[in-house]
């Protein structure tokens, strides 16, 4: 969860989100050098008074200065293909799980069992324990199995939303008459919060998501309950 002072991506709880904090910190690498490379180059040329006619008429500096940028970009669009292939993949998921967002809240259901939906408000600053987190707790909060690939199919009843966990690297846009669909991977145990990250109104900043994941065998247990 995002704290305060804190300027770095969130602790990934996903292979996913490892991936794409890998990718960030290659991209920023990238991005410091070039900046060290033309600061140094503007430094030199202003240091003196004297007009330096090689760059200004030469074949030699407009080569380099052509190809140097087309091999960064292949360094960096290289892995982000590589990761756009990743994000969009299914791959045999063991439970799928719908949420469909309204003004302004989100409704769940377990498509893979009978009778297990609900809706998830915003928990009011006056009814929060005092361990609450203020605009990120709900009501009812989402209950998934850790260590399972799970799909969820995103949608929206009203406006555009977008169903936003930074944690585990997931972002998609819940649109009225399309199903999107992705999926992700948790791999510990603990909550895990994300918010609405489409403009969809009034009260757009008070539509928060809460993801719990626990073991299996106490998601099943969850699950017997919500049946009976």
């Amino acid at each position: 969860m995002a704290t305060w002072s804190n300027l770095n991506l969130q602790d990934s709880a996903s292979p996913l989100m490892e991936q794409l904090a890998f990718f960030h910190d290659h991209t920023l690498l990238i991005i410091i050098m070039i900046t060290m490379l033309v600061g140094y180059l503007m430094s030199t040329l202003f240091s003196n008074k004297f007009t330096n006619r090689l760059l200004l008429e030469g074949q030699t500096i407009e080569i380099i200065w052509t190809i140097l940028p087309a091999i960064t970009l292949v360094f960096i669009a290289l892995p982000s293909l590589r990761l756009l292939y990743l994000l969009d993949e299914i791959s045999d998921p063991s439970i799928t799980m719908k949420s469909i967002g309204h003004q302004w809240y989100w409704s769940y259901e377990y498509s893979d069992f009978f009778n297990v939906e609900f809706d998830s408000y915003m928990t009011p600053y006056n009814e929060m324990p005092k361990n609450g987190f203020r605009l990120l707790d709900v009501d009812n909060r989402i209950i998934l199995p850790m260590l399972s690939q799970i799909r969820i199919l995103v949608t929206a009843t009203d406006v555009l939303h977008s169903w936003t966990v930074p944690s585990l690297g997931v972002k998609i846009d819940a649109t009225p008459g399309r199903l999107n669909q992705t999926s992700f991977f948790m791999n510990r145990p603990g909550l895990f919060y994300g918010q609405c990250s489409e403009i969809c109104g009034a009260n757009h900043s008070f539509m928060p998501i809460t993801i719990e994941s626990i073991p299996s065998n106490m998601f099943i247990n969850w699950i017997k309950n919500m049946n009976n």
